[in-house]
């Protein structure tokens, strides 16, 4: 029999996965040969489709007039994952060595839709560039009093957790693999990087929860993590330390894991947040963060698994009053010294930029710095500071820039990342999965961009696009491809970040974290704006870089303009390469940005009769709360740089 299709449930959007998308596959003859349970999902999902749309399907039977074969074949080099796609004699064939490549060429010819069945197509090779495609879910298992249900969240509660414990319905899940393995992604971090003492007992008493997860994940190749706290054996074990070079303490993490491995055979390995934000870790026993992670790879090697030790670490503590401490240097200054000596199963997880996700910031130099290590780049997909799913802000464009940035000795961090590409999720229990449904296209768009980290975005958003909505409504891709840029103009300009409200971060506040412990500032004054990041006369963050980009950004005049508040302090007349001044260019984009949601606004009104009624309704809705916010955004941002600079509008706008 055929595995059965995790359906979404009913009222559950479809996302990318519509029925549709299979009708090409359903009206035809299909070969399914090969044996695992991987392949059982392939002839699970053929037989669905066949049923609804009145073709047939066969499991291993010889060869006959089939329109699709789909075939354990090889080659072996393209790994488990690879697969070949190849169209000759009126036949299309799929072929993998893995069940997971089969499953991801069958995904293929779903994208191609009746392309796949016309003409003639040369044999394919299709194979991941990196081999680690993973969602980290800031989910919480108990509701915490300040961060609810997910941490940065924007999407409803969690898909794993309610009340307390691992949900008891898990067709939800498996249809949320299925939407995983449909764009590439193979793993998923199942709870809050912030371990709270309720989620640090899935690591023991509780992992059969986890088993329950992995399950439903399993039989669409996606692999199961789970975030730990590094004083498991305190909070858990009743041991008196968590000095990672304590014979006890090591012996405590290999009998704890393997329990985890009996539990859940599978499992992928351990999420780490230490020594950040208030987290504990190493430094508390006078360690280094190569000596805590080590530890943990040491537990997990025997089984297969990864320890991913993030490098968000730095200073929260900060005096705003002191310009020589910079948190953009805080992970280079960090790691950088410890180069080689992690383990070969220790991944380095390092945000994309220094500082935390914002609209624009460079590329992590971290990422180029390392070259003995194993790093994965890490991207935000739930807009903490994009709009947090209430603004239409496809982060493609961002992302494809950050992969194809070329740090040290021209790799690009696309390149670089040998140890993965991982996001923090957008998703959540709403009916849209992500809350605005506009909002998938950064999930989907994620997940292909960790197959082919040097895709073009726009093809990607085209394909999104052909999914889920058909036909798609002209103008929609417009919408969203120059969205992420709109969003810039209505908020922080040139690259100086934050100007977000303290907490929470949605919505303008000019000085919100200006005099904060965070070290997040802009030290805006009467004469000008930006930070000094030079290493002339400020941080020297900029000569953390390798040639070109430490010369590029030493200097105002050969910074990139979009960056140039991020590295340099400079009057609100210094003239811009665009011919504007820094101070006209803020009132000039920030009005710009409005003028272009009011536009979206309106052609999103034009397609109601051409997209299904709730999805339209959602995203009007969501529309008329990003127009209100763009222009508080442009009210506050023109207002306060008026009053800090007393220079007029050219153009003589209304600015408050």
């Amino acid at each position: 029999m055929p595995l059965p299709v995790p359906v979404p449930p009913e009222g559950v959007d479809p996302a990318w996965l519509p029925d549709e998308a299979f009708r090409p596959i359903g009206t035809r003859r299909t070969l399914v040969r090969g044996s695992g349970p991987l392949v059982d999902t392939v002839h699970g999902e053929v037989a669905r489709a066949c049923e609804r749309f009145g073709g047939r399907v066969e499991r291993d039977a010889a060869p006959g007039p089939f329109d699709l074969v789909l075939e354990l074949t090889g080659p072996q080099e393209l790994g488990d994952e690879g697969f070949t796609c190849r169209r000759e004699d009126g036949r299309t064939t799929v072929g993998a060595y893995g069940g997971a490549g089969l499953l991801y060429g069958l995904l293929h010819v779903v994208r191609l839709g009746e392309a796949a069945f016309h003409g003639e197509r040369q044999r394919e090779y299709h194979e991941p560039a990196l081999a680690l495609r993973m969602l980290d879910h800031w989910d919480n298992v108990a509701v915490h009093p300040v961060m609810g249900q997910v941490e940065r969240g924007y999407a409803g509660g969690s898909l794993f957790w309610a009340d307390g414990r691992a949900r008891g319905e898990l067709e939800r899940v498996r249809a949320y693999g299925r939407l995983l393995a449909a764009c590439g992604i193979n793993a998923v971090a199942v709870n809050n990087v912030n371990v709270h003492e309720t989620e640090a007992h899935l690591l023991t008493d509780r992992i059969g929860e986890v088993a329950a997860i992995a399950g439903a994940l399993r039989p669409y190749g996606v692999r199961t993590h789970l975030s730990v706290t590094f004083a498991a054996p305190v909070v858990l074990g009743g041991l008196e330390r968590a000095d990672p070079l304590d014979a006890g303490v090591r012996e405590w993490w290999a009998e704890t894991t393997a329990r985890v491995y009996e539990a859940v055979p599978d499992f992928g390995g351990y999420v780490v947040k230490a020594d950040s934000e208030g987290q504990p870790g190493p430094f508390a026993y006078g360690r280094s963060h190569a000596d805590g992670a080590n530890m943990l790879a040491a537990a997990l090697d025997p089984h297969g698994g990864t320890v991913h030790w993030r490098a968000f670490v730095y200073n929260h503590h900060q005096d705003w009053r002191d310009r020589t401490t910079d948190r953009a240097r805080a992970a280079y200054d960090h790691f950088v010294p410890l180069d080689g000596e992690f383990a070969p199963n220790a991944v380095l997880q390092v945000k994309h930029g220094p500082m935390d996700f914002q609209v624009r910031e460079p590329v992590s130099p971290l990422i180029g710095a390392m070259p003995d290590t194993r790093l994965a780049v890490e991207l935000q997909a739930t807009q903490e500071y994009t709009g947090q799913q209430r603004h239409v802000c496809w982060l493609g464009p961002m992302w494809s820039e950050v992969l194809r940035f070329r740090l040290e000795e021209g790799a690009c961090a696309g390149e670089l990342a040998r140890g993965g590409l991982v996001a923090v999720s957008n998703v959540g229990d709403d009916p849209f999965w992500t809350g605005h449904p506009l909002a998938q296209a950064n999930l989907y768009t994620f997940g292909r961009l960790a197959w082919q980290p040097d895709a073009d975005p726009h093809e990607l958003l085209d394909e999104w696009l052909g999914l889920t909505f058909a036909p798609v409504p002209e103008g929609l891709c417009d919408l969203l491809s120059g969205s992420w840029r709109t969003y810039e103009k209505y908020t922080a300009p040139l690259g100086v970040g934050f100007m977000v409200q303290p907490g929470h971060h949605y919505g303008p506040s000019v000085d919100g974290y200006e005099y904060s412990p965070w070290g997040t500032y802009h030290f805006a004054d009467r004469d000008g704006i930006g930070v000094d990041r030079s290493v002339a006369g400020g941080t020297g963050y900029a000569g953390q870089y390798a040639k070109p980009w430490a010369e590029m950004y030493e200097s105002p005049q050969t910074c990139p303009d979009e960056l140039l508040l991020f590295f340099h302090h400079v009057p609100y007349g210094h003239v811009l390469k665009s011919g504007k001044t820094v101070i006209q260019h803020i009132y000039d984009t920030h009005f710009e940005g409005v003028a272009e949601v009011e536009e979206a606004v309106e052609t999103w009104a034009s397609l109601a009769g051409q997209v299904e009624p709730g999805r339209h309704a959602r995203v009007a809705e969501r529309y008329a709360e990003q127009l209100r916010s763009a222009r508080e955004w442009r009210d506050q941002i023109n207002s306060y740089f008026f009053r800090k600079s007393g220079v007029p509008d050219e153009s003589g706008r209304t600015i408050f």
